[in-house]
């Protein structure tokens, strides 16, 4: 016996998924059964789960941006740079 179970989709991820179940040769529900019966044989989600990659913040981008333009020259780099600590609080005491 089987009974119907309805999943709802986001009409994107929907879209993608189906052309990469076609691609594959496998029907949505197929897939979804497999997952499922692998879940309940594994006790586990039975695929790696991925995140998306971070896009970087304003902060960060201006960062990005500042160091990009320092390395090539557009924007002096008259700031001071240090290879320990203790160079660093020598410094930051003197001013």
């Amino acid at each position: 016996m089987t009974s119907s179970t309805t999943i709802r989709l986001d009409d994107e991820l929907k879209k993608e998924l189906q052309k990469d179940l076609d691609a594959a040769g496998i029907s949505m529900n197929a897939y979804f059964v497999m997952a499922a019966k692998q879940l309940v044989l594994q006790k586990r989600i039975p695929f790696e789960i991925l995140t998306e990659p971070e896009i970087p913040n304003d902060t960060t981008r201006k960062a990005l941006l500042l160091a990009d333009a320092k390395d090539e020259g557009i924007i002096p780099d008259n700031s001071p740079s240090f290879d320990n600590v203790h160079d660093l609080m020598k410094s930051l005491e003197e001013n």
